[in-house]
């Protein structure tokens, strides 16, 4: 299928695509380039949301090590 790219450099993915990926509007995609043959692949990312409910102040370090912690369970 062709689109086209608008002037913010965007392209419509066609519906019928979307819909057999389950791509909803909100939703991201991963882009990558297959600099082999010169194709732009685009493919859906479901990230899960976690919550967490803190009954102190927090700082940067302990954000980074909460993150980490989450990036190893979920690996």
């Amino acid at each position: 299928m062709k689109v086209k790219v608008t002037r913010n450099f965007q392209v419509t993915i066609p519906s019928e695509i979307r819909e057999k990926l389950g791509i909803k509007e909100g939703d991201y995609v991963e882009v990558t380039l297959d600099e082999s043959n010169g194709a732009i692949i685009i493919k859906p990312y479901k990230r899960k949301w976690t919550t967490i409910r803190l009954n102190k102040k927090v700082g940067q370090e302990d954000i980074d090590k909460a993150v980490e912690e989450a990036l190893n369970d979920s690996s």
